[in-house]
C-alpha cells in the first residue's frame, strides 16, 4: 500500500466496481418495476454477458497489443457515456424494457474489454514477492465496492431512478483517471506480430491444454451458473422477504460485508497451504449459503446467508485469481484473462439469465435451493475429474508453462 501505482489500481478497481454493481443493482430494480417478472431480470443478465462471448477473440488480444493502462481507461470513459444514456432513459418514466437491454449490452461490451486489461495488471504493478497481497487486496477493494454499490444503488434509486446512472458514470470516469496514472514496475510484454485468428484464439488452446486452468477457471462457471442467487434478489426481497429498494440494497450489501471481510483477512494473511483443497471446499459453502438464501422467509438469515456464501465466494476469487495470472505467460496474459472473464460472465450474467427463467418457470426461491444442490454436485464432480487443480498447495508451486 506504500507503493503510489498499487494504490492507483486498487483505487480505479474500487470505483469501477462501485459503479458496475450500483448500476447492476438499479437496472435490476428498473426492470422488475416495469415489468414485474422475474424472466426479464434474466434477459437483463444475457444482455450484459453477451459481448464478453461476442467479442472474446478480440478483448483479450486488444490487451496484449496495445498498452492495457490507455485500453482501460478509454473503455471506462465508453462506460460513463453509456451510463450517462441509460440515465435519460430512466428519466422518461419508461414503460419499455427492451431499450435497457440494448443499453445494457453497450455497457457490457465496453466492459469485456476493460477487464482482461485491468485483471493483468497487478502482475505489472506488484513489488517482488507482493502478488498473492496485492491480489487480495484488489479483492478487498472489489469487495468494499460490493458494500458501497449496492446501497447507493438502492438509496439513489428510491430518491429517483435517475441518480444511480449518473453516480455511475461520475464512478467510471475517476477509474479512467486512476489507471491513466498508473506506471509498471515490470514492463508489459507488448506483442508486434501480425494478428492472425490463431494468435487471437490462443487464450482458448491454452487454457485447455492446462488442466490447472482449466480446473480453476470452469469451476467458477458451473458453480456459479448454477447457484448465481444474485439475479432474483429483487425477486426474493419483494415477495418472499417482504423489503423494497433499501432492504434490497442492503441485502446485497451484505454479501460485500461478508467478501471485503475475508478479502481483509487474506491481505494481512494470505493462504499458504492446501490451496486447491480449500478452493473447492469454498465453493461447497457457496452452496450450502445459497441454499439457506432461497429456503428462508427471515430477512436476517437472508442477510446472513448472503455474508456466508459470499466470504465463501472470496476465498475461491483469491484462490483462482492469484493462480491465473501466476501460471499464464505475460504476452498470453491478456487473451487468458479474456477467457477467464468470458467464464466469469458465464457464472454471473448467464447464471443470472438460468437463474431467471429457473424463477419464473418454478418460483425464485425453489431456484434459488435447487441451484444451491447443483453447485455441491460440481464440487463433487471436480474433486475427482480434476486431481491438478485439488492437489495445488503453495502459489510457489505454480509455474509458467507454454
Amino acid at each position: 500500500m506504500r507503493d503510489r501505482h498499487v494504490r492507483l489500481v486498487l483505487s480505479g478497481s474500487f470505483l469501477h466496481s462501485g459503479a458496475v454493481i450500483a448500476q447492476f443493482t438499479a437496472l435490476g430494480k428498473l426492470v422488475y418495476d416495469i415489468s414485474g417478472r422475474e424472466f426479464d431480470l434474466g434477459w437483463l443478465g444475457l444482455a450484459e454477458f453477451a459481448p464478453a462471448l461476442v467479442f472474446v477473440t478480440m478483448t483479450g488480444s486488444v490487451s496484449d497489443r496495445f498498452d492495457r493502462r490507455r485500453v482501460a481507461a478509454v473503455a471506462f470513459m465508453l462506460e460513463a457515456v453509456c451510463s450517462i444514456v441509460i440515465a435519460l432513459y430512466a428519466h422518461s418514466s419508461p414503460t419499455a424494457i427492451w431499450p435497457i437491454y440494448i443499453l445494457a449490452a453497450g455497457f457490457g461490451t465496453c466492459r469485456a474489454f476493460a477487464v482482461p486489461a485491468t485483471r493483468a495488471m497487478p502482475v505489472n504493478v506488484a513489488p517482488d514477492g507482493s502478488l498473492p497481497r496485492v491480489a487480495a487486496l484488489s479483492s478487498t477493494a472489489w469487495q468494499a465496492a460490493s458494500i458501497i454499490g449496492p446501497v447507493v444503488g438502492g438509496i439513489f434509486y428510491a430518491i429517483g431512478p435517475t441518480w444511480p446512472f449518473v453516480g455511475a458514470a461520475v464512478m467510471c470516469t475517476g477509474a479512467a483517471t486512476c489507471y491513466s496514472f498508473v506506471r509498471f514496475r515490470r514492463p508489459q510484454e507488448i506483442r508486434k506480430d501480425r494478428p492472425t485468428f490463431q494468435a487471437a484464439v490462443a487464450g482458448f488452446r491454452f487454457v485447455r491444454q492446462t488442466p490447472l486452468l482449466l480446473g480453476a477457471i470452469a469451476l467458477d462457471l458451473f458453480a456459479v451458473l448454477f447457484g448465481g442467487a444474485v439475479a432474483l434478489l429483487p425477486a426474493i426481497a419483494e415477495k418472499r422477504l417482504g423489503v423494497g429498494a433499501i432492504g434490497l440494497g442492503f441485502l446485497r450489501a451484505a454479501g460485500g460485508i461478508g467478501a471485503a471481510a475475508v478479502a481483509v483477512m487474506l491481505a494481512w494473511k494470505p493462504l499458504s497451504r492446501y490451496l486447491g483443497r480449500k478452493l473447492l471446499v469454498a465453493v461447497a459453502v457457496f452452496g450450502l449459503g445459497t441454499i439457506l438464501l432461497g429456503a428462508t422467509r427471515q430477512y436476517w438469515v437472508a442477510f446472513v446467508a448472503m455474508v456466508v456464501l459470499m466470504g465463501a465466494d472470496m476465498v475461491s476469487v483469491f484462490i483462482r485469481g492469484t493462480i491465473v495470472p501466476l501460471a499464464t505467460p505475460d504476452d498470453m496474459r491478456g487473451r487468458v484473462l479474456a477467457v477467464e472473464n468470458l467464464f466469469i460472465g458465464g457464472s454471473n450474467e448467464l447464471g443470472a439469465w438460468e437463474s431467471g427463467m429457473a424463477g419464473q418457470a418454478f418460483g425464485a426461491s425453489w431456484a434459488v435451493v435447487g441451484g444451491g444442490f447443483a453447485t455441491l454436485a460440481i464440487v463433487g464432480f471436480w474433486w475427482v475429474r480434476f486431481p491438478a487443480l485439488r492437489n495445488v498447495d503453495r502459489f510457489d508451486d505454480i509455474t509458467v508453462t507454454r
